[in-house]
């Protein structure tokens, strides 16, 4: 029995904008409310594994597909149609887990990179988020638990700009760990809010 987590899966929505400015807001999703996504941690494709992502109408937004099992080294952030956003590179020979963030498929210039907190002490932080050029972009913070489904980004000020949480059940079903939400700010790129959740993902998923 498949479950239907959005109506609209099929129909393709408007292209999200590249992430050429990587600190500013996205226009699709409006310029004064958040957007609030459904992500499906599921690739519609047979015999691949991923995530499909919902915009609050139902159309299909984001997707990453990846074939075979396991923890991946490299993963594609696309968009309805399969156009490459980001692309996520786990950092070899570096100490702790480290992500690169690169604009489309660009290898050679990273945007951001998304490290795992370590440390001994006790700490809310989960991953910085830390910017890879000079253009006056911050960082961020990410505190909670992710495998909860309750975890928030923070910006330099300490302003909550995306948060990771649990979808309510509807009609008595519960959706489990599967099925989820992001609510992205208007002051923070989409598109790179979904790229650290999918860092979360590997890090802590």
């Amino acid at each position: 029995m498949t479950r239907k987590v959005h109506p609209n899966a099929a129909v393709p929505a408007r292209e999200p904008p590249r992430i050429a400015s990587c600190c500013g807001g996205d226009d699709v999703w409006g310029k004064d409310s958040a957007a609030v996504l459904t992500v499906w941690r599921k690739s519609l494709l047979f015999s691949c594994s991923g995530f499909t992502v919902f915009g609050a109408e139902g159309d299909l937004v984001f997707r990453v597909d990846t074939y075979g099992s396991g923890t991946a080294g490299e993963l594609v952030l696309m968009d309805a149609a399969g156009k490459p956003l980001l692309t996520l590179r786990r950092k070899r020979l570096s100490f702790g887990e480290n992500w690169l963030i690169y604009d489309g498929e660009d290898a050679g210039n990273p945007l951001y990179s998304v490290r795992k907190h370590v440390s001994l002490r006790r700490c809310k932080a989960l991953a910085h988020v830390t910017p890879c050029r000079s253009d006056g972009c911050g960082g961020y913070e990410v505190e909670g638990s992710y495998s909860r489904r309750s975890c928030s980004v923070y910006d330099e000020r300490g302003r909550a700009v995306a948060e990771v949480q649990q979808k309510e059940a509807v009609g008595g079903v519960a959706f489990g760990g599967e099925v989820f939400r992001l609510v992205v700010q208007p002051d923070v790129n989409a598109c790179l809010a979904m790229a650290v959740l999918i860092v979360l993902d590997q890090m802590f998923g």
